[in-house]
């Protein structure tokens, strides 16, 4: 039996991201690893899976036209057109005969002389009758939906919380695929040296546009060189780096994560201590631990423990004040759709109401570890306000020891300070802003023991007295 195609190998892929509910970069990792793929293949297969599924709605409705029964075709033969119809739209180094040639003999192989007649058909009309156009479309937010390949719903809620035209923008930058950001272990090597030590392994890279200890790749595997098994970086978003900054633990001092998996931020956190101190890292699930613990053991982190423990129970168990809390809630996950786009297709509006409860129950819990003086930070990886500024005006109104920190914007990098979305209750990043994953950061400071319980959402201005926006 001859070896699959690439293509062969991204329907197959497509096929189980839609059957199974199965997140695409975990099946596409698995799916890379199995392939056999050169470097070549595996690139390309890359951007076919997720440019598909991340095209997905505006596939639709460029095959609408050709199409008189789409529901009674079989799952494969739609997303064979859709695989096929993306390339022809969007890959402009592939001819069009190509695809439609391989996109014919995958149908034989797979179905029969009908089949196999039917795609090439509806393929042959696509290339001679052209695409119908999106600009037609009356109503605005249809035709961004089906432009920006994003559920109307969603960018329904996103036009009534940022404007549509930002909700444009965001959905846009979704579409984009991101690049492989770095985070430079400086406990053991400082950015430059990584540099040069990347360069030596044949790897090129940049220096990244927001964090400091950020590396962008240009070229090259990163993950197969010395630099990596040697625990000088892991792998991890800018936007995401800028969390522990925030907390800004200290040498010495006692820190706890309460969502940890899969240990970006807690390693974060443990490098900046330089190895002194400890950082409690805690997850709700065991193997997802077990990830914590090889992320510490490869980047050579003495200073971190972690355990199984649902976050929603802290306030139940006997636990020690510590100086700094991160609770890096579950989410819904919007800020990220451009590196998991099935998101977009799986989520709902109730998933979001029922994972902001979750995410109240965890900060009210989490709060109860934190000593006076400390800091509590919470963050997200959605852009959702439902999960971010309502959750933590809700938690300061129940929790008056607690006050949003007017100290944080200046432990921020100077380009989020001048161009962020800040406002009373925290950072906002879009992912169109900074070309980063979208993310929520806030942080609060407890009272002092003994001195007034400080209110900071009575009586604010209009302009909140805190925040300097760089855009409203």
């Amino acid at each position: 039996m001859s070896k699959p195609t690439v293509r062969e190998v991204a329907l197959d892929a497509l096929l189980k991201v839609e059957k199974n509910q199965a997140y695409s970069h975990l099946l596409l990792n698995d799916t890379l690893k199995k392939s056999g793929l050169d470097r070549r293949d595996a690139g390309l297969l890359t951007e076919l899976v997720y440019g598909t599924i991340a095209r997905r709605l505006t596939l639709d409705f460029y095959l609408q036209p050709f199409l008189k029964k789409p529901r009674k075709l079989d799952a494969w033969v739609r997303v064979l057109l859709h695989l096929s119809v993306y390339q022809m739209v969007y890959l402009d180094r592939v001819p069009d005969r190509a695809v439609v040639h391989e996109a014919v003999t995958i149908a034989k192989k797979r179905g029969h002389q009908g089949i196999s007649g039917f795609v090439n058909g509806v393929l042959r009309q696509v290339q001679r009758k052209g695409l119908p156009n999106i600009e037609e479309i009356a109503d605005p937010l249809e035709a961004a939906s089906i432009q920006t390949s994003h559920p109307r719903w969603l960018l329904a809620s996103w036009k009534e919380q940022y404007g549509l035209e930002t909700a444009i923008a965001m959905a846009s930058a979704n579409n984009v695929p991101p690049d492989v950001t770095l985070r430079v272990n400086t406990s053991k090597a400082d950015v430059r040296e990584v540099i040069e030590g990347l360069g030596n392994e044949g790897i090129e890279v940049r220096r990244g546009s927001v964090a400091k200890e950020a590396l962008v790749v240009e070229k090259g595997n990163v993950f197969k060189t010395n630099a990596f098994a040697e625990g000088l970086f892991t792998a991890q978003d800018e936007s995401s780096m800028l969390v522990a900054g925030v907390l800004a633990p200290q040498p010495g001092m006692r820190v706890l994560d309460a969502c940890a998996a899969p240990g970006g931020k807690t390693t974060h956190l443990a490098e900046l201590m330089n190895g002194e101190g400890n950082v409690q890292a805690y997850d709700l699930h065991k193997h997802k631990v077990k990830l914590i613990n090889e992320q510490v053991e490869r980047l050579g982190l003495a200073n971190v423990t972690a355990q199984a423990l649902d976050a929603r129970k802290l306030s139940e168990e006997e636990i020690s004040p510590a100086d700094r809390v991160l609770v890096d809630a579950p989410c819904s996950g919007f800020g990220v759709i451009r590196r998991k786009p099935d998101m977009k297709w799986t989520k709902s509006e109730a998933d979001v109401r029922a994972i902001a409860s979750i995410q109240l129950e965890i900060l009210k819990s989490a709060s109860t570890t934190v000593k006076s003086g400390g800091l509590l930070v919470y963050s997200t990886c959605t852009v959702d306000k439902t999960e971010n500024e309502q959750i933590v005006r809700t938690f300061l109104g129940n929790h008056p020891e607690f006050q949003v920190d007017p100290t944080m914007k200046q432990r921020l990098p100077e380009t989020v300070q001048e161009k962020g979305r800040f406002n009373d209750y925290g950072l906002t990043i879009l992912p169109h802003d900074f070309a980063t994953d979208g993310f929520f950061i806030t942080c609060m400071r407890k009272a002092e023991a003994g001195r007034p319980e400080a209110r900071i959402l009575e009586g604010l201005p209009q302009k909140s007295r805190f925040w300097i926006s760089g855009q409203d």
